[in-house]
């Protein structure tokens, strides 16, 4: 299976590293200035799951690219999209999968208007990961695990040889007859983890600290309500882990979107909460609060990068 890894970042870099260091036939494809990093210091992973560093690594520019591959393994982030399909899309042909890994569902309706409704399967994904300043690639926990299969439930020849392929790589890998749901219990979470921590820029065990574990929860329920208003309600269990996750005591836990904050860059506020607020039959107050909030940093920082006149 030839394997296109859209992005070396902390997320593609990672699940591409693991694969390749399982001897999968990998490429990743990534800006020139990323390539030139690559080929300077290798790949580089630190994980309390065991490290890995490959001098040179496969890769290739969008300039460079030709395919079709059997796999399109899609790492960007959200507000990446457009400019990812693009440069990837030489890689897709008839019998190519997508499996994107991005936050929230927006992305599909993007991917199928460009590719078809068959192309691209659900995934999600769980792991902490960033890159350090010299561009290795830090896991910050021990979770590494993701998910996959055909939106309406199906089993399918070509999950199977995804899940095959990903055998024997250190990460977790399942395939899952209920894709879909899963991908709306994680965007639930995540919304609720990026509006929490973002809004009041702490982390978990910050938050609880200052008696506002409850404000999380809430954000939680209202993120769930919308959900389940619209067919995909999420089990008790998950909804359990995920009242813990947000409340623990001493929890050093944050939305990689505070990350994106802190350092002053781009977030995907929009297709994590704004894009979970406009599909509520109305707006929940807290849900509201954090995706504005989000929007006016967005909007802040947009005019404060403008080009001078």
């Amino acid at each position: 299976m030839r394997i296109l890894i859209v992005g070396a970042g902390a997320t593609g870099g990672y699940f591409g590293g693991r694969l390749l260091e399982a001897g999968r036939d990998v490429t990743f494809l990534v800006r020139p200035a990323r390539a030139a990093a690559l080929a300077t210091r290798g790949l580089v992973i630190h994980s309390p799951r065991g490290d890995y560093r490959h001098p040179r690594p496969p890769v290739v520019t969008a300039e460079q690219l030709s395919g079709p591959y059997d796999l399109v393994l899609l790492a960007c982030k959200a507000y990446d999209l457009d400019g990812a399909i693009a440069s990837f899309a030489p890689a897709v042909g008839p019998a190519t999968t997508i499996l994107p890994l991005l936050n929230g569902l927006r992305h599909l309706d993007r991917l199928d208007a460009r590719f078809g409704l068959r192309a691209a399967l659900g995934g999600q994904c769980v792991i902490s990961a960033a890159l350090d300043p010299d561009g290795a690639i830090r896991h910050l926990n021990e979770a590494h695990a993701l998910s996959f299969g055909e939106r309406d439930g199906s089993a399918s020849a070509r999950v199977a040889a995804l899940a095959e392929a990903c055998a024997g790589a250190r990460f977790e890998a399942r395939p899952s007859g209920a894709i879909v749901q899963e991908m709306w219990d994680k965007w639930v979470f995540i919304a609720a983890l990026a509006g929490s921590t973002c809004l009041l820029r702490a982390t978990v065990g910050d938050i609880v600290a200052a008696g506002g574990a409850e404000l999380a929860v809430a954000l939680h329920e209202e993120c769930a309500a919308i959900a389940a208003g619209l067919g995909h309600p999420m089990a008790a269990a998950t909804r359990q882990r995920n009242h813990a996750l947000l409340t623990t005591p001493g929890s050093s836990f944050a939305a990689s979107m505070l990350r994106d904050i802190e350092r002053g860059g781009p977030t995907e506020g929009e297709h994590v909460l704004t894009d979970l607020l406009r599909r509520a039959a109305a707006p929940p107050p807290l849900l509201r609060i954090a995706a504005v909030h989000v929007a006016a940093y967005e909007a802040r920082r947009r005019r404060e990068h403008a080009p001078s006149r």
